[in-house]
């Protein structure tokens, strides 16, 4: 969703699969956008904690977004992951957290998030 959002803007678009595909070299990206799912009450999953390793530094141009599902933890471990890599990389923009499978006003949510990120990014290349 986010993908086709942003190629709809005219970006190029790579995907990467952490824990699939072979680490990336984050310098050559103007922005990395960093999903997750949260696990284990709360848990970062273990492919993502290897994708931040693999990347080996902290780039200051990550926005995160991720998945949950409020009815394992409720409220206060709902989407905790994003919550942490946003922290973790000190991110100049809130972390998107969402329930899985986003429907309806989720996508709306979705859709008002990256609008953001992009007008600021685009505020901060002017």
């Amino acid at each position: 969703m986010i993908a086709d959002m942003l190629e709809a803007d005219g970006a190029t678009v790579e995907m990467h699969r952490a824990g699939m595909d072979f680490p990336v070299d984050a310098s050559v990206y103007d922005l990395i956008f960093l999903g997750t799912f949260t696990w284990d009450m709360g848990a970062t999953p273990d492919e993502v904690k290897d994708f931040v390793l693999e990347v080996g530094y902290k780039p200051d141009n990550v926005a995160v977004f991720g998945t949950g599902d409020t009815q394992f933890g409720g409220d206060d471990l709902f989407c905790r992951a994003v919550d942490k890599l946003a922290r973790f990389y000190g991110s100049r923009w809130p972390g998107l957290k969402i329930e899985q499978s986003p429907r309806g006003s989720q996508e709306q949510r979705v859709e008002d998030w990256l609008k953001g990120v992009l007008r600021d990014v685009k505020s901060l290349a002017g």
